[in-house]
Protein backbone atom coordinates (compact mmCIF):
# COMPACT_ATOMS: atom_id res chain seq x y z
CA UNK A 1 0.00 0.00 0.00
CA UNK A 2 1.14 3.47 -0.69
CA UNK A 3 -0.08 6.74 -0.56
CA UNK A 4 -1.44 7.24 -4.19
CA UNK A 5 -3.55 4.08 -3.51
CA UNK A 6 -5.38 5.58 -0.33
CA UNK A 7 -9.01 6.25 -0.14
CA UNK A 8 -11.78 5.88 3.21
CA UNK A 9 -13.62 2.61 3.58
CA UNK A 10 -16.67 1.85 1.27
CA UNK A 11 -20.36 3.77 2.67
CA UNK A 12 -17.72 6.37 4.49
CA UNK A 13 -17.89 9.17 2.55
CA UNK A 14 -21.19 10.92 0.72
CA UNK A 15 -22.09 13.26 -1.81
CA UNK A 16 -23.24 16.64 -0.76
CA UNK A 17 -26.46 18.15 -1.72
CA UNK A 18 -25.57 20.56 -4.99
CA UNK A 19 -29.12 22.64 -4.70
CA UNK A 20 -30.07 24.89 -6.85
CA UNK A 21 -28.13 23.66 -10.05
CA UNK A 22 -31.02 22.43 -12.14
CA UNK A 23 -33.07 19.71 -12.89
CA UNK A 24 -30.27 17.48 -13.83
CA UNK A 25 -28.59 17.67 -10.06
CA UNK A 26 -32.38 16.03 -8.62
CA UNK A 27 -32.88 18.76 -6.91
CA UNK A 28 -34.16 20.95 -9.36
CA UNK A 29 -37.31 22.72 -9.72
CA UNK A 30 -37.96 24.26 -6.33
CA UNK A 31 -34.18 23.14 -4.73
CA UNK A 32 -35.53 21.11 -1.38
CA UNK A 33 -37.55 24.27 -0.20
CA UNK A 34 -40.56 22.75 -0.88
CA UNK A 35 -43.42 24.99 -2.54
CA UNK A 36 -43.75 28.76 -1.86
CA UNK A 37 -43.63 30.73 1.41
CA UNK A 38 -41.36 32.32 3.65
CA UNK A 39 -39.32 29.81 4.04
CA UNK A 40 -39.20 29.08 0.30
CA UNK A 41 -37.45 32.66 -0.04
CA UNK A 42 -33.92 34.22 -0.08
CA UNK A 43 -32.43 35.53 2.94
CA UNK A 44 -34.64 33.72 5.47
CA UNK A 45 -33.85 33.66 9.22
CA UNK A 46 -35.99 32.39 11.64
CA UNK A 47 -35.95 34.50 15.29
CA UNK A 48 -35.75 32.33 18.03
CA UNK A 49 -39.16 31.40 19.63
CA UNK A 50 -40.88 32.38 16.27
CA UNK A 51 -44.06 29.75 15.35
CA UNK A 52 -45.42 30.65 12.14
CA UNK A 53 -47.71 33.69 13.24
CA UNK A 54 -49.04 31.19 16.16
CA UNK A 55 -49.26 32.98 19.63
CA UNK A 56 -45.49 31.76 20.78
CA UNK A 57 -45.29 29.81 23.95
CA UNK A 58 -43.56 32.46 26.06
CA UNK A 59 -46.21 34.53 25.47
CA UNK A 60 -49.21 31.82 25.84
CA UNK A 61 -47.88 31.75 29.43
CA UNK A 62 -48.98 33.22 32.40
CA UNK A 63 -45.53 34.96 34.46
CA UNK A 64 -45.16 33.73 37.81
CA UNK A 65 -43.35 34.93 40.68
CA UNK A 66 -40.06 36.91 40.36
CA UNK A 67 -36.68 36.47 41.70
CA UNK A 68 -35.13 38.99 44.82
CA UNK A 69 -32.20 40.79 43.93
CA UNK A 70 -31.32 40.64 47.91
CA UNK A 71 -31.93 36.95 47.99
CA UNK A 72 -29.19 35.13 50.32
CA UNK A 73 -28.11 31.69 49.23
CA UNK A 74 -27.09 29.98 51.98
CA UNK A 75 -24.47 26.84 52.16
CA UNK A 76 -26.58 25.28 55.05
CA UNK A 77 -25.49 22.63 57.57
CA UNK A 78 -27.68 20.91 60.34
CA UNK A 79 -26.76 19.91 63.48
CA UNK A 80 -26.98 16.14 62.90
CA UNK A 81 -24.30 16.73 60.50
CA UNK A 82 -22.02 18.07 62.71
CA UNK A 83 -20.44 15.69 64.47
CA UNK A 84 -19.92 13.34 61.87
CA UNK A 85 -17.88 16.58 59.29
CA UNK A 86 -15.82 17.41 62.64
CA UNK A 87 -14.53 13.49 62.72
CA UNK A 88 -14.21 13.47 59.40
CA UNK A 89 -12.11 16.21 58.18
CA UNK A 90 -10.24 17.18 61.53
CA UNK A 91 -11.94 20.25 61.99
CA UNK A 92 -10.41 22.13 65.25
CA UNK A 93 -12.76 25.43 64.20
CA UNK A 94 -16.03 25.00 62.47
CA UNK A 95 -15.32 28.32 60.45
CA UNK A 96 -15.99 29.13 56.37
CA UNK A 97 -11.75 29.22 56.04
CA UNK A 98 -11.96 25.40 57.28
CA UNK A 99 -14.73 24.31 55.46
CA UNK A 100 -13.14 25.62 51.85
CA UNK A 101 -10.09 23.96 53.03
CA UNK A 102 -12.10 20.54 53.14
CA UNK A 103 -13.59 21.15 49.99
CA UNK A 104 -17.14 21.85 51.64
CA UNK A 105 -17.82 25.23 50.16
CA UNK A 106 -16.94 27.44 47.66
CA UNK A 107 -15.42 30.53 48.22
CA UNK A 108 -18.13 33.02 48.16
CA UNK A 109 -20.94 30.79 50.16
CA UNK A 110 -22.48 32.01 53.05
CA UNK A 111 -22.61 29.41 56.06
CA UNK A 112 -25.98 28.73 57.97
CA UNK A 113 -26.41 26.43 61.17
CA UNK A 114 -29.90 24.94 61.48
CA UNK A 115 -30.87 22.92 64.35
CA UNK A 116 -32.03 19.70 62.50
CA UNK A 117 -30.75 16.78 64.68
CA UNK A 118 -28.26 16.55 67.47
CA UNK A 119 -24.68 17.73 68.21
CA UNK A 120 -21.58 16.25 70.88
CA UNK A 121 -19.60 17.83 70.38
CA UNK A 122 -18.00 21.02 72.12
CA UNK A 123 -16.25 23.76 69.42
CA UNK A 124 -16.44 26.98 68.62
CA UNK A 125 -18.37 27.93 65.95
CA UNK A 126 -18.15 31.11 63.72
CA UNK A 127 -21.07 31.33 60.98
CA UNK A 128 -22.27 34.03 58.77
CA UNK A 129 -25.88 33.11 60.22
CA UNK A 130 -27.84 30.56 62.48
CA UNK A 131 -31.16 29.27 64.20
CA UNK A 132 -32.18 29.94 67.49
CA UNK A 133 -32.96 26.06 68.49
CA UNK A 134 -29.12 25.49 66.74
CA UNK A 135 -27.61 28.15 69.11
CA UNK A 136 -29.15 26.63 71.87
CA UNK A 137 -28.27 23.09 71.28
CA UNK A 138 -24.39 24.22 70.50
CA UNK A 139 -24.55 26.47 73.74
CA UNK A 140 -25.99 23.56 75.68
CA UNK A 141 -23.00 21.10 74.32
CA UNK A 142 -20.53 23.45 75.41
CA UNK A 143 -19.29 25.10 72.01
CA UNK A 144 -19.56 28.74 71.53
CA UNK A 145 -21.07 30.98 68.40
CA UNK A 146 -19.99 33.90 66.66
CA UNK A 147 -21.88 35.62 64.11
CA UNK A 148 -19.05 36.73 61.24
Amino acid sequence: MQLHNLKPAEGATHKGKRIGRGEGSGHGGTATKGNKGQQARTGYQSKKGHEGGQMPIQRRMPKRGFKSLNRVDYKVFNLGQLDFLIEKYGIQEFTPDNLYINGLINRTDVVKILGNGEVKTKMIFKVNAISNKAKEALEAAGGSVEII
